[in-house]
């Protein structure tokens, strides 16, 4: 699995081109096309590329390659955005944001004019969330109240917890949980209007018509898969 996703990662540096305003992702594939970009820096077969990480743990990893960062406030737009996924449906939608940065994911990538996906074949889904359950960051004040409503929602809630057991706190000091809708989500876009309408809920780690470009890695190759016009 691990070479898989190392094949994603290097087949969206592809993508890639010297002056590029760049959108970082993170997770476990994430961090491979993060580490052959700097690579690729540090060799000189890309320059002048800025990015913009989407986590603590992308930015630390990006400053160790040497990769220069910016802020969003610095810049009009990113040129390209590219992050791995948790599901990934047929109309290229996803649920991202098990590895707990889904808030900051989804607003550094709003700002990209592309986003590619990188995954292994093992992420497609005929439907979102019958692999993986659905992570939403909630305020602290009043959470099992939030929780309590998630659940009336349908779903099964859970607290992502610490290496200690304890609630996990988020890169914006928020609590995260995860909903399992035991049968996926049927309506996604519906779904997705209950979450941003109910207060205390800060986001939601379906992400919507957002994908330009899939990269599956497989067992017998590459495939490539793009937002339909």
């Amino acid at each position: 699995m691990e070479e898989l996703k190392k094949r994603a990662a290097r087949k969206a540096l592809e993508y890639v081109e010297s002056g590029m305003r760049l959108g970082l992702g993170s997770g476990s594939t994430s961090r491979y096309f993060v580490q052959y970009l700097g690579e690729a820096l540090q060799a000189g077969t890309l320059t002048n590329i800025v990015g913009v990480p989407t986590s603590i743990a992308t930015e630390k990893q990006a400053l160790g390659l040497g990769i220069p960062l910016v802020k969003l406030t610095d810049i009009t737009a990113l040129d390209l955005a590219v992050d791995g996924a948790d599901d990934v449906d047929p109309q290229l939608n996803l649920i991202k944001g098990l590895g707990n940065a889904l808030v900051r994911e989804k607003v550094v990538e709003s700002y990209a004019k592309e986003l590619i996906i990188i995954v292994d074949e093992s992420k497609i889904v005929d439907t979102l969330g019958t692999r993986s359950p659905l992570p939403v960051e909630i305020i602290r004040f009043e959470s099992d109240a939030h929780v309590r409503r998630l659940a009336d929602l349908g779903s099964e809630v859970a607290y992502v917890l610490d290496e200690h057991g304890e609630r996990f706190i988020s890169d914006n000091g928020n609590y995260i949980v995860r909903c399992r809708f035991p049968a996926g989500i049927a309506d996604s876009y519906g779904l997705a209007t209950t979450l941003q309408a109910m207060p205390g809920i800060v986001e939601h780690g379906m992400f919507l018509d957002m994908t330009t470009k899939l990269i599956i890695a497989g067992q017998n190759g590459i495939e490539l898969q793009e937002k339909s016009a």
